[in-house]
């Protein structure tokens, strides 16, 4: 060579917090290795750094058992021996909201910051593909480099990589974000442990490097070459600083130096003297034979991804909302309780975990994880609502009528709302205090009368409504300054649909008995219904076919979409990787088989037909397969197949069409009794187009329908967040989802959207045999979709924005009748702006300013205009870690650029 080449030799260990193993059992080896690593540090002087994996939830998971450790970390830490963050956890992409991906990035920084450094490196050692977004939200973050393992060129079952058509030419790339955004990107070409375990025999060591410095050379563009010296929890190697030496002796010409990211990444940006390629957006591993992708983690353990898409919504689109609202009226904002309610869940969140990809006891814990963190959130929802809710003026209702029972309904999404509310109110309470006996409270709340009352909004107009009376209910107050209040209440539950609900802003409604019932006008109560198969709206037309399939009609464009609905079933003998289909196997459909169809709604402002199919499925794979799997026989190459014998698969769904809904909502509920098998809903667009698009984080990605020549795969499943759209010239079809992330877009001449329910498999796969038997996911399971045709461009024509809205919750507060600050229809802020998509709303600890946070979904730029309704603020423009930059406006108004696909966050500043 020309000049000297230098072996940068990175210590530093992949630490899957739960895995193969249960947490607690790779906690303990974590404890070990802690141990070791201090030990070695204070031992060995030459021993000069270690990455501690990106992830700061390391040190508080060693902590938690080692607290006298403490001191002695925070000294290495800050000597630069012990390099951390930028992130909590080490997260699936994917698999995580937006919202949940800055979370992540900002709650590593703080809990880095602590210690004084945070290691500014894009660091993604193992994701399962990466989001086109990550150059944006790095470059924001101040972070002009991303290291990762996966998704550009071809990695085999052994982590090796193929000898051509590359889409970079070296290990060193530029990957650019769909705004332009551009950072160095370093590929784990040879992976993350390509210099573990190096020998100190000089024997061993010369065949070692030799090899080692040539699997380097190969890919690399400079002469300064990565060795990451670690793997999936690999312990410290003690003696390395002897193995440097021996590798010194042995190749004068190489500068072996016990290295750390951050010299390395300024080594390789000096070294730079030639062009390097640029790889543009996702990095979804497109140029492969499609068999390592890992992309069916996406459908393992759908209930993981239900739970984790309530348990995000809840958090970034409720909680955070209204606390920030409740912070607007003078209530403290608990930052403490939403880090602790981020953490909790985000400790879902690491790829091995949401992916569904571990071992049963693994995704048990995570379940009780789940619930903790909504248990948090929950809390944080209910104490807010309250404190708007007693600041909303509701003295007009005792004008209309006695008894008023005001109810206010928030609309925490980004768009003006308008849909279905149920609400449960009290009619009247006893409290124990008051002291009557148990009977006479029981009594009374029983004998009380909940007939001849209505639903009024604030303008005084009946609004239809349903009661469902739940009857004597006991209940309690926890105040803050006394001891608990039980009572007995009588408990009604309303339902009715809430019309026009400003963005973050509130509505209030009451029941009550009318002062002057002759005076209210009436209530619409026309049907939704027309005969027993057939719903109608002012937008669409829902025609139910006799097998139970759909056939909708957008009435603005007059295009129908047939055949929606159809349940699709397909044998499964892959793992929680991946989905495998057994070879020449027919896939099974509810197509022409005859269902039950009842209407079990009919009201002015919703109606529901339920469709039950009585179906049956194979009931497991067969011996073949179970074979295969103890001989870890790779699962592309299986020749497993499915049994003859057959078990029911009942499919009970709810089709609903609201009377000013914009889509077509879905529930499905079954009982799985089979193993080994994949179910599906299909949805044909009949629309051409030779891509689609699909929500990610910060971006409607456009992805091709057809894969790439090298694909072999016959699968071509996606990952998905909200929603998918085919679109056309003049139509389109947004199919939107709870927490079933999992879709493809089939090559069948129609351009079907195939939406995963319920992947049941048996084992975790990788690198030996774990049997997974509660990923068969066994019981009763319940879905829910929403059908969204439209004009052909789903962000112009607001599909989009309805899917988005069907992830979110209402969140509705019974109230008492009083005075207020706020009117009904209030809402601290108001904003539009074409193509932009509204995320989030918080407040930031460290300024304490309200963040406001939006994106681009499209290639063209636009205008954010927002209007506050508190007067003026001063509003300038932040980054993804919400710190300050440019002042934008003082005044009420603003108007701001906002370029193609930019993620633009501005902070608010009472002035």
């Amino acid at each position: 060579m020309s000049k000297k080449r230098t072996a940068h030799i990175i210590s530093h260990t992949h630490w899957d917090r739960e895995w193969y193993l249960p947490y607690e059992k790779h906690h303990m080896l974590l404890i070990q290795l802690m141990d070791t690593l201090l030990h070695t540090l204070e031992r060995d002087p030459e021993f000069k750094s270690f990455y501690l994996d990106g992830q700061t939830i390391i040190l508080e998971d060693y902590l938690q058992v080692r607290p006298e450790k403490k001191e002695q970390l925070e000294a290495y830490i800050k000597e630069g021996r012990i390099h951390i963050g930028p992130w909590y956890i080490l997260q699936d992409a994917f698999l995580t909201s937006s919202e949940a991906n800055l979370r992540n990035l900002q709650i590593g920084h703080q809990d880095a910051a602590r210690y004084g450094t945070i290691a500014k490196v894009g660091y993604f050692p193992d994701t399962f593909g990466n989001m086109g977004q990550a150059p944006q939200i790095l470059r924001q973050a101040g972070i002009d480099n991303a290291m990762f393992g996966r998704g550009v060129k071809p990695t085999g079952f052994n982590n090796t990589v193929s000898d051509s058509d590359y889409e970079s030419s070296f290990s060193e790339l530029l990957w650019e974000g769909p705004d332009g955004s551009r950072v160095l990107g370093i590929l784990f070409a040879n992976w993350y442990c390509n210099g573990m375990e190096v020998p100190t025999d000089e024997k061993e060591a010369k065949e070692y490097w030799e090899r080692k410095l040539a699997d380097a050379e190969k890919y690399a563009s400079t002469g300064e070459l990565l060795f990451m010296n670690g793997c999936d929890h690999q312990p410290i190697q003690q003696d390395l600083s002897d193995a440097i030496r021996t590798a010194r002796k042995l190749f004068p010409d190489t500068d072996f130096v016990h290295s750390n990211v951050a010299d390395y990444l300024q080594a390789v940006n000096r070294s730079l003297d030639r062009e390097l390629s640029v790889v543009k957006g996702e990095l979804r591993s497109q140029r492969t034979d499609g068999w390592s992708t890992l992309v069916n983690t996406a459908s393992a353990r759908v209930y993981l991804k239900q739970m984790n898409q309530q348990g995000q919504a809840l958090l970034e689109k409720v909680a955070e909302p209204l606390a920030s609202f409740a912070h607007l009226l003078g209530k403290e904002y608990p930052h403490h309780l939403f880090t602790y309610a981020w953490k909790t869940l985000m400790q879902n969140h690491p790829h091995d975990s949401i992916c569904g990809c571990s071992v049963d006891e693994v995704h048990r814990e995570m379940v009780t994880r789940f619930d903790k963190s909504r248990h948090v959130a929950e809390t944080i929802v209910d104490d807010s609502k309250r404190v708007i809710a007693e600041a909303v003026d509701t003295s007009v209702f005792a004008r209309l009528g006695a008894e008023a029972r005001p109810l206010v309904v928030f609309n925490t999404t980004g768009w003006e709302r308008t849909g279905v509310v149920t609400v449960e109110l009290d009619a009247e309470r006893l409290y124990f205090r008051d002291g009557f006996p148990l009977d006479e409270m029981s009594r009374r709340m029983q004998a009380l009368d909940v007939s001849g009352r209505t639903l009024v909004d604030a303008e005084g107009r009946a609004v239809p409504f349903t009661m469902q009376d739940l009857g004597l209910q006991f209940g309690y107050d926890l105040p803050d300054d006394k001891f608990r209040q039980p009572y007995m209440c009588r408990r009604v539950s309303l339902t009715f649909e809430a019309q026009n609900v400003p963005a973050l802003g509130v509505a209030t409604y009451a029941w009550l008995k009318p002062a002057d019932p002759a005076s209210l006008p009436a209530a619409d109560a026309a049907s939704l219904l027309n005969g027993d198969r057939v719903m109608e709206n002012a937008l669409l037309r829902v025609e139910i076919a006799e097998d139970g399939s759909l056939a909708v009609t957008d009435k603005q464009t007059g295009r129908t979409f047939r055949d929606l609905g159809v349940y699709e079933n397909t044998g499964d003998i892959g793992n929680e990787y991946m989905y495998k289909q057994p070879n020449g196997e027919t896939a099974l459909t509810t197509k022409g088989l005859k269902a039950d169809i009842r209407i079990v709604e009919d009201t002015p402002y919703r109606a529901t037909v339920e469709i039950v199919h009585e179906w049956s499925v194979p009931a497991s794979g067969d011996a073949v397969f179970e074979q295969e799997k103890r001989e870890l026989v790779y699962f592309p190459h299986r020749q497993g197949q499915r049994v003859k014998d057959m078990v029911p698969l009942t499919i009970r769904t709810q089709v609903s069409l609201s009377r000013s809904g914009r889509g077509v909502e879905l529930q499905a509920s079954f009982n799985n009794q089979a193993k080994d098998h994949r179910l599906r809903a299909l949805f044909p667009t009949d629309v051409e187009t030779a891509v689609h698009r699909a929500d990610s984080i910060f971006e409607i990605a456009t992805r091709d329908n057809e894969p790439a020549a090298e694909w072999e795969n016959p699968s071509n499943a996606q990952h998905q967040q909200a929603f998918v759209d085919v679109s056309g010239a003049g139509a389109g079809l947004t199919i939107a989802n709870l927490g079933l992330q999992e879709y493809e877009v089939l090559r069948d001449g129609r351009n079907t959207i195939a939406v995963t329910l319920l992947r049941s498999v048996s084992e975790l796969g990788d690198w030996g045999l774990f049997p997974t038997p509660e990923a068969q996911c066994l019981g009763e399971q319940t879905v829910r979709l929403e059908i969204i045709p439209h004009s052909g461009d789903g962000s112009a024509s607001g599909a989009f924005a309805e899917a988005y809205l069907f992830q979110i919750p209402w969140t509705v507060c019974q109230t008492g009748v009083h005075g207020g600050p706020i009117a009904s229809g209030y809402a601290p802020y108001r904003w539009e702006g074409g193509a932009l998509a509204f995320s989030s709303m918080k407040v930031s600890e460290a300024s304490g300013d309200l963040m406001l946070r939006w994106f681009n979904m499209e290639a063209a730029g636009t205008e954010l205009g927002l209007h506050s309704a508190r007067g003026a603020e001063s509003v300038y423009k932040s980054n993804v870690l919400e710190e300050a930059g440019a002042l934008v406006s003082e005044g009420p108004n603003l108007s701001l650029p906002v370029g193609p696909y930019e993620i633009v966050t501005l902070g608010v500043k009472r002035k």
